[in-house]
């Protein structure tokens, strides 16, 4: 079924059902994904450079998650008092323009050796134009893979995709970026892959994304 622009608007996905594939978003909104090289390059290239103070507390939430980390799997809270806080704070969320808004916390599970693992996505919008989505779990982690068809849900329903969407999602240890816009339909793109694993810190990347990413969002 294919939507028109005007129908995207005023028929929103509804936010009380959980959108689990990919396949879904294509059938009710015609979502492509695009295959123009060009479509995101928003993440790659980046101009701008971090600061020794900057650097030293990015490298400090590292040490902090893989400390954390050494016990088990984090707690639903702990990515976002170690690793998302101090993350978005550098970026400058924090301050104005910028201010956060929550939507319905959705539930996912997944079955692995007949055990039900249990987690929940939550999603932070800042200025309605870039989404934040943190993956939590107690029991096991859960892949990117399993939130960007709620994240795209999310991002789908913003009033005006006319301009880009922007959004990141994190399961504490993994970061991607996801760019959504209307062309002739729905199209969006993911970046690479940013993990905390690699010795070469690679919150560093993620931090040049996001502050790019806010200044877009004021701009557009």
């Amino acid at each position: 079924m294919y939507c028109s622009p005007d129908s995207i608007m005023t028929q929103p996905l509804p936010r009380e059902r959980t959108v689990k594939t990919f396949s879904q978003l294509e059938t009710q909104f015609n979502l492509q994904h695009s295959t123009d090289d060009q479509f995101f390059p928003e993440w790659l290239n980046l101009d701008n450079t971090l600061t020794e103070p900057e650097q030293k507390i990015l490298d400090g939430i590292q040490q902090k998650y893989f400390y954390q980390l050494s016990d088990g799997q984090l707690g639903e809270e702990t990515i976002k008092l170690i690793v998302l806080s101090p993350l978005l704070d550098l970026a400058g969320f924090f301050q104005p323009p910028f201010r956060f808004t929550t939507e319905p916390t959705v539930q996912i599970t997944a079955e692995r050796d007949e055990i039900i693992y249990r987690g929940r996505i939550d999603a932070l919008v800042l200025l309605e134009r870039l989404w934040v989505v943190v993956i939590e779990s107690k029991e096991t982690s859960f892949s990117l893979e399993m939130a960007l068809p709620q994240t795209l849900a999310y991002m789908l329903a913003h009033p005006n995709l006319q301009r880009p969407v922007f959004g990141m999602v994190t399961n504490g240890g993994n970061f991607i970026f996801v760019k959504l816009q209307y062309q002739e339909f729905p199209e969006y793109e993911l970046s690479s892959v940013f993990s905390l694993l690699p010795r070469r810190n690679q919150l560093y990347q993620v931090l040049q994304i996001l502050k790019r990413l806010g200044r877009m969002a004021i701009e557009l």
